[in-house]
């Protein structure tokens, strides 16, 4: 069990009046580890096989220092729909203050149509530690060395 409080993450809408029809971020369930993103979406949008789109939350949020936010896929848009991130997860860094857009990509065969409201990726949050940099002349030898991709045979 964590004894460590969670932290308290801010939103602000950008626009309030216009955007006021979208849900905030939320967890749809008590154990989720995401929050689901909606589309703030001004009209459907149609993202054909293979496109890609920078998808408005219509949301700004506040992270708290020694934490980021981490944009996934949402697994049933993935199977159902082949929706997925351009880049997942997508790094939230705890000084943007800009909107939150999550990059979708169709990677289906069919063209898929986002609507306003649509919950389109999720968000983690998670603890970021910056580590120290040191520049060696040489690193510790291990028993995998330089073992990469595969090289356990599987």
């Amino acid at each position: 069990m964590n004894d460590e409080s969670p932290p308290t993450i801010r939103f602000c809408r950008i626009n309030p009046k216009a955007n006021a029809d979208i849900p905030l971020p939320r967890y749809m369930t008590p154990q989720a580890a995401g929050m689901d993103l909606h589309a703030a979406v001004t009209q459907e949008l149609i993202v054909e096989p293979g496109a890609i789109h920078l998808i408005p939350t219509g949301l700004m949020m506040a992270i708290p220092n020694g934490y980021e936010a981490q944009i996934r896929p949402r697994s049933g848009l993935a199977v159902k729909h082949g929706i997925g991130l351009i880049n997942s997860p997508g790094t939230i860094d705890a000084d943007y203050r800009g909107e939150v857009q999550v990059a979708l990509i169709n990677l289906g065969k069919h063209a898929y149509t986002i609507r306003r409201g649509d919950r389109i990726a999720q968000m983690t949050i998670h603890r970021v530690y910056q580590a120290g940099i040191e520049e060696v002349s040489c690193l510790d030898k291990t028993s995998r060395n330089a073992g990469g991709f595969g090289h356990t045979g599987k």
